[in-house]
């Protein structure tokens, strides 16, 4: 489409979480996929790199923001307090403006991390972490009755370890899950009218569908419906003159064993378990355990994010200390542990001036990180190659002094965990793939160039890219850059000047939502995410 129109202004963002670029290459060069294949050759397209480590509640943020963790806030699916307790992060974390909130009129739908919904000028239906759509999950409100009434069984998300033992069953569920989600974007055509400037809607399903399902030929045929759904929103954006952004969060890869690398910590002398001697080793005798507790708490209608929301959080988490378990935050003895493993891999050293009980001065966090390097690095294969990667946070990081010290995360095959067990590596389950680094990004519009590569994108460097695209200015803080092999060389966005400006934080920014989330921790263990 390269030079046949003025540069557009307005741009839509379709997100599909967790698909890999091999995968689009290959069938698109096969013939399977026609729109991804007009994708390639009316536009520009290539990899697009994550973050590290290459997950949901980091990536998305980062597209939507063109900021790195430690300026956007989100390290994980929750946020670990000085005090070792955690929360579940919400809409209300992020520290930097959303596209969503520097362009308008805006229609955002199904986005991960966008609970609690923020009042826009346009529409939004949050999308992954909504507790449930019993819950107010639409901007503005009455939209939440009109998604009722055209989609009456509407879901945030399947209850994945109901799938475990009946795989044959998850590719319908997924399907109509994806067919509803299809329904919503139309709702929201329809809500945007000719009167729009950012459309952003993510489909999930793929990810889903992967975690539990590896076998290409029903990835190719659940391929094929993202394939007719690019198709529409081609078609739309097409009638709308619009830029179409076509981005994944991270990919995803086959995996073959679980490891465990709070056990490596512990093997070292670097953590240390609580000892069932006292209440904790009273109740280990009697057989009671966490999830006897919690399982006949659910049972009568208690969930343990209701008690954390209802009682104080020392008291819910000085008892959650004394109650035997597989659990890696409360099994963990602080006052003893140098080191430990919380989300997706993200350590942290136990100083004194970031945690209640630190035992390590932080003139010495360095030493200790060199250590740690070492220990990680030195697990190794049969083969004696090394099983993890392991990354600085000063330099993942630079902006924030409470983000994680390293992050440590299994090579290709390998998915880390962070439980504390007696074994190093463990059965994968029913979970069959997991997160890569490597995902998509295909763009095609008035400005865009014919069959251009995209070379070293990152999620960053998305919401740069769009804005200058349809001549907006990009926050003066953008760790992203605009991707000018996109651009037709004489195209507006090509010869214009990058022009900046100065944004600020949303008005919920910090805030903590009191909410039930046990639905969605349920669906996160169910993936694997949470332990």
């Amino acid at each position: 489409m390269s030079g046949s129109s003025p540069a557009s202004e307005r741009a839509f963002v379709l997100g599909l979480d967790g698909v890999p670029w091999r995968l689009i290459e290959q069938w698109t060069d096969e013939g399977e996929l026609p729109n991804f294949a007009r994708m390639r050759e009316e536009g520009a397209s290539g990899i697009l790199e994550s973050t590290r480590p290459p997950t949901t509640p980091l990536a998305w943020p980062s597209i939507a923001t063109g900021v790195w963790p430690d300026k956007h806030g989100i390290y994980g699916f929750q946020n670990l307090s000085s005090e070792y307790s955690q929360r579940m992060y919400t809409s209300h974390d992020r520290r930097q403006p959303a596209l969503w909130e520097q362009l308008s009129p805006a229609h955002v739908g199904n986005v991960p991390m966008t609970y609690p919904a923020r009042e826009i000028d346009g529409t939004m239906v949050t999308g992954m972490m909504t507790p449930s759509t019993e819950r107010e999950f639409t901007y503005p409100p009455e939209l939440q009755s009109e998604i009722d009434r055209r989609i009456p069984d509407y879901e945030i998300s399947l209850d994945y370890p109901d799938y475990a033992n009946r795989i044959d069953e998850f590719p319908d569920a997924v399907d109509d899950i994806l067919s509803k989600r299809r329904e919503l974007m139309r709702i929201q055509m329809e809500e945007a009218g000719d009167d729009w400037q950012l459309f952003f809607f993510v489909y999930t399903a793929p990810d889903r569908f992967q975690h539990l399902v590896w076998e290409m030929d029903l990835l190719l045929e659940h391929y094929k419906r993202l394939d007719d759904v690019l198709g529409e929103v081609m078609e739309y954006t097409d009638e709308h003159d619009a830029d179409l952004y076509v981005v994944s969060d991270h990919g995803f890869g086959p995996i073959d064993q679980l490891i465990y690398v709070n056990h490596f910590l512990e093997r070292e002398g670097y953590l240390f378990q609580q000892e069932d001697e006292g209440a904790r080793g009273a109740l280990a005798s009697l057989g009671i355990s966490r999830d006897k507790i919690t399982s006949t708490l659910n049972r009568v209608g208690i969930s343990e994010e209701m008690l954390v929301s209802t009682l104080p959080r020392r008291l819910v988490d000085s008892v959650a200390e004394q109650i035997p378990g597989d659990h890696a935050l409360y099994d963990v003895d602080y006052e003893r542990t140098v080191a430990f493993v919380h989300g997706a891999g993200n350590c942290y050293i136990n100083d004194t001036e970031r945690f209640e009980n630190g035992l390590v001065d932080p003139s010495d966090v360095p030493r200790i990180k060199d250590e740690l390097v070492d220990v990680f690095e030195s697990v190794t294969d049969e083969d004696g190659a090394s099983i993890l990667r392991v990354f600085d946070g000063d330099e993942l990081f630079p902006t924030d002094e409470r983000s994680p010290d390293l992050v440590v995360n299994g090579r290709d095959g390998y998915e880390s965990r962070n439980s504390i067990t007696n074994e190093p590596f463990g059965d994968t389950g029913p979970t069959t793939a997991s997160h890569r680094s490597k995902g998509i990004m295909l763009c095609r519009g008035p400005s865009i160039d014919d069959g251009a590569t995209l070379r070293g994108a990152r999620v960053v460097d998305v919401a740069p890219t769009l804005l200058h695209g349809i001549g907006e200015p990009i926050p003066e803080n953008a760790d992203g850059r605009v991707l000018f092999d996109a651009f037709d060389e004489t195209a507006t966005p090509s010869t214009t000047k990058v022009q900046r400006t100065t944004v600020s934080a949303g008005k919920n920014e910090g805030d903590e939502v009191d909410e039930d989330f046990t639905d969605v921790e349920d669906r996160l263990k169910g993936l694997g995410y949470m332990e």
